[in-house]
């Protein structure tokens, strides 16, 4: 009975009734999570076994036996925590200032010419991070291009060894991390919202202030937390542009030399300063989305 009703349908019925069953194999198959296999695998052997052991070696001593002296050491470390916090907070707060014009202008060049420029700043990502690095060295150092040029015009600083060195590798390094966000969302933006505030009466900066600013904050979120959390952590920068000046991530690195316990806490105490972070940019990012 049932193939002689599957007989008797029309053309039209037995495409529509192939074209569920695709559907439905579509569904099975995203709903499969063996595809997620190797992804999962990977994340247990690089992600999340290596957390265990920085978890497993914070609470104990060298002998195995939990303890949580190692977390009393962490306070001697103290004033670099700050101090890593605070280039964090310039260098994101330096980004996003240098990213949301140039997004916006990006944003309003047709396709082909943002596929292009957006290329344009992948292309130094191309490269090695210590290589970037050293290239900033390079043309800070003293005797270096920039300040022989700034010796030539009566200008005589050190560009090298400060924190202002620092602050200018984690901007170069981080500031696409800033754009492509931010770009991302002004580049879905509704023109004709903005023809209807215009058409309303506001003018340029009213149109900025309540039309393009509060729908790209979503990309301002992104990219905060995208630039914020990995210059709070790196490391080799502060060694290399900021002299006797050192970040966290330089001082977890010369720890784990020699005592991976202490090393290990100072860690998981800056895992925790990070996630409360982005536990306070999902709040914020929630609380906009609900304002909308």
């Amino acid at each position: 009975m049932k193939k002689n009703q599957t007989t008797a349908l029309s053309p039209k019925n037995k495409y529509s009734l192939n074209k569920n069953k695709r559907r439905s194999a579509n569904r099975s198959a995203i709903k499969s999570k063996r595809p997620a296999i190797p992804y999962l695998g990977w994340m247990l052997v690089f992600t999340i076994v290596p957390l265990i052991m920085v978890l497993f070696y914070a609470f104990t001593d060298d002998t195995g036996a939990f303890t949580l002296a190692n977390f009393a050491n962490v306070a001697d470390y103290s004033h670099i925590f700050l101090y890593s916090l605070y280039v964090a907070l310039i260098s994101t707060l330096i980004c996003l200032i240098l990213a949301y014009p140039l997004s916006f202008a990006i944003s309003r060049a047709s396709e082909r010419k943002q596929s292009i420029i957006v290329m344009f700043l992948m292309v130094p990502m191309w490269m090695n991070f210590l290589l970037r690095i050293y290239a900033w060295v390079l043309i800070l150092q003293s005797n270096g291009p920039l300040d022989t040029l700034l010796q030539m015009a009566g200008i005589h600083i050190s560009l090298i060894g400060n924190t202002g060195a620092i602050v200018v590798g984690m901007v170069y390094e981080f500031l696409p991390f800033m754009i492509l966000p931010i770009h991302a969302v002004m580049a879905k933006l509704d023109d004709s919202l903005i023809e209807a505030a215009r058409d309303l009466g506001c003018n340029s900066f009213h149109v900025f202030r309540k039309v393009i600013f509060p729908l790209s904050i979503p990309g301002i979120i992104s990219g905060v937390t995208m630039v914020f959390v990995p210059t709070a952590s790196t490391f080799l920068v502060a060694q290399y542009l900021g002299g006797d000046q050192l970040m966290i991530g330089d001082v977890i690195e010369r720890v784990f030399q020699f005592n991976h316990n202490t090393g290990s806490a100072i860690a998981v105490v800056l895992m925790v300063v990070i996630l409360g972070f982005l536990v306070l940019m999902n709040r914020f990012g929630d609380k906009e989305a609900v304002g909308r």
